[in-house]
């Protein structure tokens, strides 16, 4: 038995808690932006995924019009920080909905590094930064999807293994339904079935 629901009889907020209780788990993109008068932005965003690999263009959708957004579009910059479990209660932090003007970084007190291509700032304990420029915007509905040219990417060498950032090093979060939030567990490690390799289905091997 199933349960049927419809968005068009449902309060967007409900609908909203089923979509994101059910597409799960979503990576996080800790998004750094710089505004035009120079204040320092930090929030995270948990509708977040890759566009394009050549070139290499990261997305990411705003719900509403936050600062991240209109500083992205005033600048055309931002940084994408990695979020590992370690930084789970900073990430949380800079969610928090401060006054417009207000840097993150230095309300949660979170170190910042320089950017090598772009002006916003990078988190400085977060293990992968990727600096990227504004490609384009689409806005949908309520949301507007973020695309962003990666220009530099840096990681941490204490997550490499043999130049491979490793799971179990980089330990990421992602955010669930309600307050959830998940950590890496129960890695399952399957290579792709080439054609020529096929034997059937997997409940007939």
């Amino acid at each position: 038995m199933r349960v049927d629901f419809d968005p068009a009889e449902m309060a967007p907020n409900e609908f909203y808690k089923l979509l994101t209780a059910t597409v799960v788990p979503r990576p996080i993109a800790w998004v750094s932006t710089m505004s035009p008068d120079g204040t320092a932005n930090l929030a995270p965003h948990s509708f977040f995924s890759i566009a394009s690999v050549r070139p290499p263009v990261v997305l990411f959708s705003s719900v509403g019009r936050k600062d991240t957004l209109r500083n992205i579009e005033a600048t055309g910059q931002f940084v994408v920080n990695f979020t590992p479990e370690e930084l789970f209660e900073q990430i949380n932090d800079t969610a928090t909905d401060f006054p417009h003007g207000v840097s993150e970084f230095e309300a949660a007190a979170i170190e910042s590094e320089p950017s090598l291509r772009v002006k916003p700032l990078r988190v400085a304990a977060a293990p992968v930064a990727l600096e990227c420029e504004l490609h384009s915007t689409v806005r949908i509905g309520d949301g507007t999807v973020v695309f962003g040219r990666v220009l530099h990417a840096v990681v941490s060498d204490g997550v490499l293994v043999e130049g491979h950032p490793e799971i179990d090093k980089l330990r990421p979060l992602s955010r669930l339904g309600k307050n959830e939030w998940g950590t890496v567990s129960g890695v399952r490690d399957l290579a792709r079935i080439r054609h020529e390799d096929w034997q059937g289905p997997a409940a007939d091997r």
